[in-house]
């Protein structure tokens, strides 16, 4: 999921229904796979591999995809050989970019994302300019008209959750990365069902945008995530209020 504003989770909603499925389902494989082969194929035993299944099974992909993602994973299906990379910069306006890549091919992939920050107003930055900004969350979020605020933040908090704000009827947890799971599973236990579930980079602060500005950092998002070998995309943007990503 891309965590760059209030708007992240409307956008990845949006986003399972139309015609990006494919490309989605394409790096949750990649993804199980990577998490299997590095920890194993049982998920009551992998907290990685746990946390991609729950994100694939979010997004509705098919049983038997998942489970042939984790025998690719551990070898039954042939070898994986992706590598995992991660890109910092800055878009247009200062906002600092985090870009977590997964790859068959580490020069195709180095090309394509500096291609795509030098076409789009961005630059690279060195191993760590960016990365410091950032501190890696387990984030939760539910539809405030679907759940009991109250009953959430309650078992929330008692699993053991840092932090759960109401906005723009969007209901966030936030979590320590080793409590992610014993708050999801809690919260799980009530029946709830997330609009998304993941461990992310969470801004420390965010940068404010004017609407011209937010239209190019916007783009240059959108060309980061449609390239085959990102798997996530996180900025430090804070969008004008009127501003809607999907739109661009």
């Amino acid at each position: 999921m891309s965590g760059h504003s209030k708007w992240s989770t409307i956008k990845h909603a949006k986003g399972i229904a139309d015609a990006k499925r494919g490309q989605l389902f394409t790096k949750f494989i990649k993804e199980i796979s990577i998490a299997a082969k590095m920890g194993g194929g049982d998920v009551n035993a992998n907290p990685r591999l746990r946390t991609a299944v729950l994100k694939a099974r979010a997004a509705s992909m098919p049983k038997d995809n998942i489970e042939r993602a984790i025998k690719k994973g551990t070898g039954e299906l042939g070898a994986v050989s992706y590598e995992e990379l991660v890109y910092e910069g800055y878009a247009p306006g200062g906002v600092a970019v985090l870009v977590e890549v997964l790859t068959d091919n580490k020069n195709r992939a180095a090309a394509n994302v500096r291609n795509f920050f030098t076409k789009n107003g961005g630059n690279l930055g060195t191993t760590g300019s960016v990365s410091r900004m950032f501190d890696r969350k387990g984030v939760i979020e539910y539809d405030a008209e679907k759940v009991s605020e109250e009953e959430l933040m309650e078992v929330a908090l008692d699993a053991g959750a840092e932090d759960i704000v109401n906005e723009d009827g969007v209901i966030t947890v936030t979590t320590d990365p080793t409590s992610f799971d014993k708050v999801l599973e809690a919260l799980q236990k009530k029946e709830y069902e997330s609009l998304s579930a993941s461990v992310s980079m969470v801004p420390q602060a965010y940068t404010a945008v004017d609407m011209d500005t937010a239209k190019k950092v916007q783009k240059l998002i959108n060309k980061l995530e449609e390239d085959e070998d990102v798997q996530n995309v996180y900025t430090t943007v804070e969008y004008p209020d009127d501003f809607d990503p999907d739109a661009e």
